[in-house]
């Protein structure tokens, strides 16, 4: 996956989860990410998307993507072992969970485009 509109050629390893399976567990009982990694949801469909923290130890930023790769909003430092809801009003066909903290250290920012490769 890369970033086209960050700063420099940012690019990270992404595991995506596409079966309500694989995203139903995402990153639980996991205790380490690696830095310029994370995980991708990904639907057929744009809506609004909800995520919470259930069993998952690690803080994440997480990055509400339209479908054309527009990034429409990021929710920063989530708090582990929590099921409050966290979303943003924009329908979102994808969302990339990363290490909290990543999004703002490499200058990625709502508005800006990725695009998925692979």
């Amino acid at each position: 996956m890369s970033f086209v509109d960050a700063p420099g050629k940012l690019r990270i390893e992404v595991e995506v989860a596409r079966q309500n399976a694989h995203r139903q567990r995402g990153l639980m009982f996991r205790t380490e990410l690696a830095q310029n990694s994370g995980m991708l949801f990904s639907w057929d469909d744009e809506r609004v998307r909800s995520f919470w923290m259930l069993n998952t130890c690690l803080p994440l930023d997480m990055l509400f993507i339209a479908a054309d790769g527009v990034i429409v909003g990021i929710v920063e430092q989530v708090p582990t072992l929590n099921t409050a809801s966290r979303s943003v009003p924009c329908p979102a066909a994808h969302v990339l969970e990363v290490n909290a903290g990543w999004s703002r250290a490499h200058g990625v920012l709502p508005g800006q485009r990725v695009r998925i490769e692979g």
